[in-house]
């Protein structure tokens, strides 16, 4: 019997490049997805065709599995479900297909693994046992507030956000949070607490209007966030030295941006924006929270916090720009750009005039795509 499960990419709406210091996100599901679909075989052998990028791979179940390359994201999914407590052994040939844009800010690589988690775990068979604890370093998961239902071996939407992250982030020590992990989980507008051990909450609201731009330049998400972590951190410790009780969360910005002034260039201005950043997200919330959403002032938060994702943390491009720009010259109300930066993604928002943006945001090089709030990872058919 063939069995379809898909999980969906996202866009960062608020607190972009923050999720790695513990300050909140809001990011919502979009209906661009990773799918899976799968028969089962007579063996233990799992054989997956990725025709979107030209590969396959053979895994075979009945092996102690090692990874053969970096980041080896399919394997790794398999040896934390075991060692939690799950019996894989039976074998499926599998098809991967995706529309989200590869490599570009849309949590592609977030969405295979939930989906390829969530795949198995409709497959293959929890053990009768109890779970095998996580490994030292794993995070424990605190009740989930969003209401979802089960899915297949008792877990919740949480549980699957959680497993992933565990094999994309912790098994392999990269750095990142798990705002991926879920949004692909859980669908929809989510408020994420990044502080560990992370906690989401779905947000009572209902937009559309959204159109994602696709710069079509690649980027690279390790050194992009690694820079930006490694800068930020450097200025934090500096004000937590010099201005004693600092707090990231609580500190008002302006009781130390003067400070700032002893710091190098980059940092200074990478810290800066992180705390106008920080602001502008509270302010988002209160309109979340509120239930009243005016469209006006959203579109120019969205797009504050692109100035400073731009000319503060420098992760924003000249085509970027350009996009932005001309979508809202035909319209729209705002945007940012979407990921780590240096390329990939945008977004704008643009109730009531998607189709001129899209136009505007593939006149000047990018690919344009309508977006729909969707849900998170579900079995298809």
């Amino acid at each position: 019997m063939l069995l379809k499960v898909s999980a969906p990419g996202r866009i960062c709406l608020f607190g972009e490049h923050q999720d790695f210091l513990g300050l909140p996100v809001v990011a919502a599901a979009i209906d661009l997805r990773f799918g899976i679909e799968g028969t089962p075989r007579d063996d233990s052998q799992i054989e997956i065709e990725m025709p979107d990028i030209g590969e396959r791979e053979s895994i075979d179940l009945a092996c102690e599995l090692t990874y053969t390359k970096e980041r080896d994201y399919l394997r790794s999914c398999i040896n934390l479900l075991r060692r939690t407590g799950w019996n894989l052994d039976r074998g499926f040939d599998c098809t991967f297909r995706s529309t989200i844009p590869i490599m570009a800010g849309v949590s592609s690589s977030s969405a295979m693994i939930v989906a390829w988690i969530r795949f198995l775990q409709e497959t293959q068979t929890p053990s009768a046992q109890r779970p095998v604890p996580l490994r030292k370093g794993d995070i424990s998961a605190p009740p989930y507030e969003g209401g979802a239902g089960q899915q297949a071996g008792g877990g919740s939407p949480e549980d699957l956000a959680r497993l992933a992250h565990q094999a994309e982030v912790i098994e392999f020590g990269e750095p990142g949070g798990m705002m991926d992990h879920f949004a692909a989980s859980l669908g929809g507008f989510i408020h994420v607490d990044c502080r560990p051990p992370f906690k989401a909450e779905h947000l009572p609201i209902r937009l559309d209007g959204f159109v994602l731009g696709d710069s079509l330049q690649k980027k690279e998400t390790l050194g992009i966030l690694g820079g930006s972590r490694n800068d930020v951190q450097q200025g934090l410790e500096f004000l937590e030295k010099a201005y004693p009780g600092f707090d990231l969360h609580a500190t008002p910005k302006e009781e130390v941006w003067d400070l700032l002034d002893r710091t190098p260039d980059n940092v200074r201005r990478k810290v800066r924006a992180n705390l106008v950043n920080r602001d502008i997200t509270v302010e988002a919330m209160k309109m979340f929270r509120s239930g009243s959403i005016n469209p006006p002032e959203l579109g120019s938060l969205l797009y504050k916090h692109h100035e400073q994702l731009r000319d503060g943390i420098g992760v924003s491009t000249p085509r970027v720009d350009a996009m932005l720009e001309a979508a809202m010259d035909a319209g729209a109300l705002g945007g940012k750009i979407n990921g780590s930066g240096g390329g990939g993604c945008m977004f704008v928002y643009a109730p009531g005039c998607e189709d001129a943006a899209a136009e505007a945001l593939e006149r000047v090089g990018g690919k344009a795509y309508k977006l729909t709030i969707d849900t998170g990872a579900r079995v298809d058919e």
